[in-house]
């Protein structure tokens, strides 16, 4: 929602880059590394991170912040022990309630740590209680694929669960992704050249929160204001992590974008669900997910052309 003209094109990064897009400039230009020529070079002597990368003692200390918010509400791959069924492992089904259940007990409980995650945000709790629940509402769904997709182990084909349970692609499916199931994997194959780390995650975690362009906030501007040291923040530390790859910052920024759509999907997949699933939907599971398709078009990065 920013406007970008020669005197303010460097305050938002994220705005500047879908400007780009907008007036015709092409996605495979930023994923393609237009250094092909130098990688040789770059490969055979050391990396050196230019001054300007580095980050100011307070961008450091929010870094580190929301680093340790991700990491307390969200343990990494290798901090879990991974566990098995063989439930419906081989053929989809359009639902096995058993997983089901399972996997609505294990999207409930994340989607609890992700609102202690979004309590933690610099500024988030400064907001209005009305906006704090419109975010929430908005990004809850972003983040928790974001989650998910982050522990896929790509030789097994599995994703794993906060409680260590690891499930292959026809039981995600059957689980409850339905025709969601290879979109998300897709996603996830997408997010391993990045090689983010628990830092990166976080930041694009806080970054789909903290969205002044959600439907129906107060104070969108305040919202905006919000984001703005996140996206300089997550510059930064992508630039000063990979100093020969200039490139990767807008393709981890991109992804939100890709976010946007499965998000949409998902909300969808949620009200059908409903229709398949011989009990109720879960409280929380129903508020979080399926009202997070309001909105949708209006998010960041999704449609230009529909501003506050």
């Amino acid at each position: 929602s920013c406007i970008i003209n020669k005197s303010t094109r460097n305050r938002c990064q994220y705005c500047r880059l879908q400007k780009c897009f907008e007036v015709g400039m092409s996605k495979e230009a930023v994923r393609n590394d237009r250094n092909k020529k130098r990688k040789e070079v770059v490969a055979r002597s050391p990396e050196i991170v230019p001054r300007s990368y580095e980050l100011s003692p307070e961008q450091e200390q929010m870094v580190d912040k929301i680093r340790c918010a991700h990491q307390e509400t969200f343990p990494s791959l290798c901090q879990l022990g991974k566990y098995t069924t063989n439930s419906c492992a081989d053929h989809r089904v359009q639902l096995d309630l058993g997983l089901w259940d399972k996997f609505s007990e294990l999207s409930t409980k994340c989607i609890v740590k992700i609102v202690e995650f979004a309590k933690r945000m610099p500024g988030f709790p400064s907001l209005t209680i009305a906006d704090q629940i419109t975010l929430l509402k908005a990004a809850c769904l972003d983040i928790l694929i974001l989650r998910i997709c982050s522990r896929y182990t790509p030789e097994q084909d599995t994703m794993t669960f906060s409680d260590g349970l690891t499930l292959n692609r026809t039981q995600m499916h059957n689980a409850g992704f339905g025709p969601l199931t290879d979109l998300v994997f897709a996603f996830a194959s997408q997010l391993l050249p990045l090689e983010m780390d628990d830092t990166e995650a976080g930041l694009l975690s806080a970054i789909c929160l903290i969205c002044g362009d959600r439907q129906d906030l107060e104070e969108p501007q305040k919202v905006e204001r919000l984001q703005e040291p996140l996206l300089e923040a997550l510059k930064l530390y992508v630039r000063r992590r990979r100093p020969s790859k200039p490139h990767m910052f807008p393709k981890i920024l991109m992804k939100i974008t890709d976010l946007r759509g499965i998000s949409a999907k998902g909300s969808e997949r949620v009200i059908t669900l409903k229709m398949e699933i011989p009990g109720s939907m879960p409280p929380l599971i129903q508020e979080m997910l399926e009202n997070s398709i309001e909105g949708q078009d209006n998010a960041c990065g999704q449609n230009a052309n529909k501003k506050h």
